[in-house]
């Protein structure tokens, strides 16, 4: 079923708006990067995590004067309920966990533990390091095979998209104050394979449309090709968002961010793919032609109103 079969929305009339928008909000993320940073999780700064459950109700407060008796009142603190609780630390040994396991129980509560996690900085630095290479030669794999199947301007435009939806995902995460974790890079890389699919097959729908519609002008069969795509582009989102929604209500603190970041990354690669990647191919013209022949562009090549 085509739900869009007779529409002929001009994606290309107004893609200067979505520019627009994505350039806001790109750089929202980036002043708050500036300010901010990142707020990299025990993955990659090494420390001590303690997710604890109380037998009543306690504070924050309460917990951070037990956590300074041990010279650990900057940890970070995450108030999940009225008794469950987040607890991020320095790196601290088995012996120390003990002591303050017992002191909270003594001057607060009977903390049950319910998650205990610990990573040297090593090891985070390790996995910073590993997940960038593991960004970078995504990128570069799909650069090559983008530029062998169609040619190297599809594959430029594509990492453009791929860029705008990682910056997209990484600013509102430096915004909303949400961990960076290796699950979080995980949903990153998910993010840019399910984006870059998005955006070839409005590629090769374009690709087949330059060849057997070749009297027409170069922005009306983006048009076209991206409105070819639209109900399948729709549908495939939607399926997609609907389990991430269930991972993100209903599979817990461990798997929130990261089902968060899969969600913003759909949204963002999905709008890309049809307002940014495609678009963009009509700025890539306008500069080679320029560049190459110093003419400007025909006028009548502009999109029909």
């Amino acid at each position: 079923m085509d739900l869009f079969k007779d529409k002929n929305f001009n994606f290309i009339k107004n893609r200067k708006i979505a520019y627009t928008i994505s350039a806001v909000i790109i750089l929202v993320g980036l002043i708050s990067f500036i300010f901010h940073g990142f707020n990299f999780g025990i993955d990659f700064i090494g420390g001590t995590l303690l997710q604890l459950r109380f037998d009543k109700s306690v504070s924050t407060a309460e917990i951070r004067k037990v956590l300074g008796e041990f010279n650990l009142s900057q940890s970070t603190i995450q108030k999940l309920s009225e008794n469950e609780f987040v607890i991020r630390t320095e790196n601290i040994d088995s012996e120390k966990r003990k002591e303050i396991l017992s002191v909270l129980k003594e001057k607060l509560a009977n903390p049950e533990v319910l998650r205990m996690e610990a990573v040297g900085p090593v090891i985070g630095e390790d996995l910073k390091r590993l997940s960038l290479y593991a960004l970078f030669f995504a990128f570069i794999g799909i650069i090559l095979y983008v530029t062998l199947r169609f040619e190297f301007k599809f594959s430029i435009v594509s990492i453009l998209a791929l860029l705008h939806d990682c910056l997209i995902v990484l600013g509102i995460f430096s915004l909303l104050r949400k961990e960076i974790t290796i699950q979080v890079v995980a949903a990153i890389l998910t993010i840019i394979g399910y984006s870059v699919n998005n955006t070839i097959i409005i590629l090769d729908r374009l690709r087949e449309n330059i060849k057997f519609k070749t009297r027409d002008i170069f922005e009306n069969l983006i048009n076209l090709s991206i409105n070819q795509t639209l109900t399948r582009t729709i549908f495939t989102t939607l399926t997609t968002i609907f389990p991430i929604l269930t991972l993100y209500f209903f599979g817990g603190i461990i798997l929130s961010d990261f089902a968060l970041a899969l969600l913003l990354g759909m949204v963002a690669g999905t709008y890309s793919s049809v307002f940014i990647s495609s678009p963009l191919l009509i700025e890539w013209n306008k500069i080679f032609k320029v560049h190459q022949k110093g003419l400007k562009i025909n006028e009548k090549k502009k999109v029909e109103k």
